[in-house]
């Protein structure tokens, strides 16, 4: 089973030279080299340079690399999306995706314009429309031709279109996230949550972050260096998780229980589904070992 981990994914403003540089040191598992939200109109084609030429020069280890481009609608956005193709990173993030056809509209510009077949697409969740049509946006991950990896929840969009107001306790969100899993889940792709704005909130952080883990999020995107460490720990498998994952494991390698569809684990009934639970639990520990030694 091959998994990458996606428990912290950072953003970073990509007109910021300084940050993109500093983001090399910095042990998140994924950085997203942002030239929507986090750059003003004015700087928008000197951050499209300072990061397609930040990904093309490397030197961020085993980071997973994302650029996120501007909307196909806006003046930079069809631009972005040929330099980014150009430039070759792990993948593209694409904003405001509303309909299946907005990933495949951008798998068909990637395709001609070269992109290497390891640059992926990754769809922001972030608006009413795209809640709607959520099954069906998973639903064109299917294709590989389409590219489709990752859904990430813009719920601070999500929560300005609705209306909705931002409690602690996410009551209003919980429908939109768990929507979204569903989909993920049911396609095959992984599925992030979205940013936690007060960074200086350690408790705060710690607390949506654990809640994100409960309902299946794979990870967390960030705004600051310091929710990093927070975010790894709580979507790393814990030691006693492991343990019990091996133990599932060993059980069913046994020759006596090859074939079998139910056997008992130190006095408990354990299926075959929860030996796919347990193979991933540990292919996502040795892959954070992997990471770690990097």
């Amino acid at each position: 089973m091959t998994v990458r981990p996606r428990r912290s994914v950072l953003y970073m403003p990509g007109s910021n030279e300084r940050a993109l540089e500093k983001a090399k040191n910095i042990q998140a598992d994924a950085l997203i080299l942002d030239l929507e939200d986090a750059v003003a109109p004015d700087a928008k084609i000197d951050a499209r340079n300072k990061v397609c030429a930040a990904v093309k020069s490397g030197g961020y280890g085993k980071r997973e690399l994302i650029i996120r481009v501007n909307g196909l609608e806006t003046p930079w956005g069809a631009d972005d999306l040929f330099a980014a193709a150009a430039a070759g990173p792990d993948a593209i993030l694409v904003p405001k995706v509303g309909r299946p056809g907005d990933i495949i509209s951008a798998a068909k510009v990637l395709f001609g314009a070269g992109a290497p077949e390891k640059t992926k697409l990754w769809a922001m969740i972030e608006t009413p429309m795209a809640i709607l049509n959520v099954r069906e946006i998973a639903m064109a991950g299917i294709e590989r031709e389409h590219r489709l990896t990752c859904l990430v929840m813009g719920t601070n969009d999500l929560l300005k279109e609705s209306h909705a107001r931002a409690y602690k306790d996410r009551f209003a969100v919980v429908p939109w996230l768990s929507m979204s899993i569903v989909a993920a889940r049911a396609y095959g792709l992984d599925v992030l949550d979205g940013v936690y704005n007060d960074f200086r909130d350690e408790a705060g952080f710690r607390a949506e972050a654990e809640h994100g883990r409960t309902l299946g999020m794979d990870g967390k995107t960030l705004i600051h260096p310091g929710q990093v460490a927070i975010a790894n720990e709580t979507f790393s498998p814990s030691e006693t998780e492991v343990a019990w994952s091996r133990k599932i494991i060993a059980e069913f390698e046994k020759p006596e229980n090859v074939k079998q569809g139910v056997i008992t684990v130190e006095g408990r009934m354990v299926e075959r589904l929860h030996l796919v639970m347990a193979q991933r639990t540990v292919a996502i520990y040795d892959a954070i070992q992997a990471l770690s030694t990097g």
